[in-house]
């Protein structure tokens, strides 16, 4: 029975199961959710069940950082279902669970850290625009070879993109295999690990950014100066050397995606850059098996593939 607490989250989470996941009647989706985000997964439980699904929901214990597996029977779940929803506080998404359960063509959408307004707002954008816009960033990150990264607050990096072809966050998991965030929309790739070089000043709405910055070289971040860089090389050093690596560079192409402080929308936001650390084994071309990956949002940016301007301070420029 549909409580109080889950009236406002159930037009998202139809939404999301109609229009981004296309759950049929008959199919076996699994919900995964922990304590603190269970009321999400309700929902969804919920949504499904009105679609005629057959419905799990696997309660677990956070597992404390991004990227870190889950237990043995949420991952046998996961593998074995139709569609897989994680609407868990720390993301699943760079995890053998997940590449194991779209390997075997599940399909699925992850939401760690999801609210309430997220549901109201960037889950319900015009996902036909964003694919679109997704698609025109993607198409160019994909013909590039070098890509550099500048803002107002002092970052200069640039980074080797040989090769690499980028992955399409942009909402629709409707076909065997497909995943990526709720909500959606980013472009984002994985940079030649080892040719990175500069250095990345953290800009956020979180207290103690902007003052903090990560010296990267040869792909690998060396040196972390200020209070947000030191938690950021506090998260990574908790895994340890692999997750030092360069992951990846993403654009956010979601436009009623807000600067809230939570990175599951923040990464989103058209406008923005961001770049990750850590595990990038989900990406195409992606060599660094991983057990964490911390995103980094810059704002303002100015981003250069071969000498052309995809972004100039925080104004995209592809055809919208």
């Amino acid at each position: 029975m549909v409580t109080l607490r889950h009236l406002d989250l159930l037009e998202g989470a139809m939404s999301a199961c109609m229009q981004n996941l296309a759950v049929k009647k008959g199919e076996s989706v699994v919900v995964v959710a922990d304590p603190e985000m269970v009321a999400y997964g309700e929902a969804f439980v919920y949504a499904a069940e009105i679609m005629g699904a057959d419905v799990t929901l696997a309660l677990m214990k956070d597992r404390g950082r991004h990227g870190a597996e889950p237990p043995k029977p949420v991952a046998a779940a996961m593998e074995a279902a139709d569609v897989f929803i994680l609407t868990t506080t720390h993301s699943l998404s760079h995890t053998e669970a997940r590449r194991r359960a779209t390997e075997r063509g599940g399909r699925g959408a992850s939401l760690p850290g999801v609210t309430r307004q997220m549901f109201l707002e960037p889950m319900m954008a015009d996902y036909g625009y964003v694919k679109k816009v997704t698609e025109d960033v993607a198409s160019l990150l994909d013909k590039g070879r070098e890509a550099r990264l500048t803002s107002p607050s002092g970052t200069d990096l640039t980074l080797s993109l040989e090769g690499r072809v980028a992955m399409r966050d942009d909402g629709d998991y409707t076909r065997p295999g497909l995943w990526g965030n709720l909500p959606a929309g980013e472009a984002c790739i994985a940079p030649v690990e080892s040719e990175g070089e500069g250095v990345l000043i953290l800009d956020s709405v979180w207290e103690g950014a902007g003052s903090s910055r990560i010296i990267v070289k040869g792909g690998r971040a060396v040196e972390f100066k200020g209070e947000e860089a030191k938690r950021v090389e506090n998260k990574l050093g908790e895994v340890g050397g692999c997750a030092f690596q360069l992951a990846e560079l993403g654009v956010g192409t979601n436009p009623r995606a807000r600067l809230v402080g939570n990175m599951l929308e923040d990464e989103k936001v058209m406008g923005t850059v961001h770049v990750a650390f850590g595990d990038n084994i989900s990406f195409p071309g992606g060599e660094n098996r991983c057990g964490v990956h911390v995103d980094l949002i810059i704002l303002k940016p100015t981003l250069l593939i071969d000498g052309i301007t995809l972004m100039k301070n925080g104004v995209l420029l592809v055809d919208l």
